[in-house]
């Protein structure tokens, strides 16, 4: 089996704060055969120029966009890759044998997965580690999973270029998780590295977006789950989030 290419992808906008965190991510890999795409959103902070003075970056486009997905989707259309595998700006792979730990996993299978994925850190500005996420990866993973919610992380989620689609465009705050589901049903292998593979930087989502993306995901997941196991599926949560509440005596 041949060594992979994978296409790791950054979309930006403005983003010169949080950019070289990511940049010196990639560019410490131990293992390079990558190509490194920067698609950015005609930031106006310099944001173009720090990406163009990594020598990890391979590409790097800037020209107003449709917002976050739309850039995903002209990242998905400039990539050559076997894999895709989206790194958003102050994200980053978890160490310098990232790629080559998942390489190595992938040399001992006889031919190459549809789906690769793993755990995600979760980092604060200061790049301190807060645990993984809440939500953890299942041993085998199907587009079933999802149910439970996005289970794992877009950061960690790597499909093979061939079986991602676009992104759906109808969901502004979502289409992630839209698109994941997709890529796993076309899917038909899937390779747990049992590594966390990237960091999440925590953001501190507004209350607004976070009511506009679970809003989105609810939607989502009636179309792919159906409407009476989503309902059921959600009084659970409500109830496990509730309990979980009262064991840390916050109500």
């Amino acid at each position: 089996m041949g060594r992979p290419l994978f296409s790791i992808i950054t979309i930006t906008f403005n983003a010169a704060g949080t950019l070289p965190a990511t940049l010196k991510s990639v560019e410490r890999q131990t293992f390079t055969d990558y190509e490194y795409l920067i698609v950015d959103g005609a930031s106006t902070d310099g944001t173009v120029a720090i990406a163009q003075h990594s020598a990890a970056v391979s590409s790097v486009t800037s020209e107003p966009d449709k917002g976050l997905y739309d850039a995903m989707n002209k990242g998905l259309q400039k990539a050559t890759g076997d894999y895709v595998w989206f790194i958003n700006a102050g994200d980053t792979l978890c160490s310098s044998d990232t790629v080559q730990s998942v390489v190595s996993r992938l040399q001992k299978r006889k031919a190459l997965p549809d789906i690769i994925y793993g755990e995600t850190n979760i980092v604060d500005e200061e790049r301190r580690s807060l645990g993984l996420r809440r939500l953890r990866a299942p041993r085998k993973l199907s587009w079933k999973s999802f149910r439970m919610g996005m289970l794992v992380c877009h950061q960690s989620f790597i499909p093979k270029r061939a079986i991602a689609p676009s992104y759906d465009l109808q969901y502004r705050y979502s289409a992630d998780f839209d698109w994941c589901i997709r890529c796993m049903k076309q899917a038909r292998s899937f390779c747990n590295t049992h590594l966390t593979l990237s960091d999440f930087l925590d953001g501190g989502t507004s209350t607004t977006q976070r009511k506009a993306s679970l809003r989105e995901r609810y939607a989502i997941m009636c179309k792919y789950y159906g409407t009476f196991v989503t309902v059921l599926l959600h009084g659970w949560f409500a109830i496990r989030f509730y309990t979980a509440k009262c064991l840390k005596g916050r109500v």
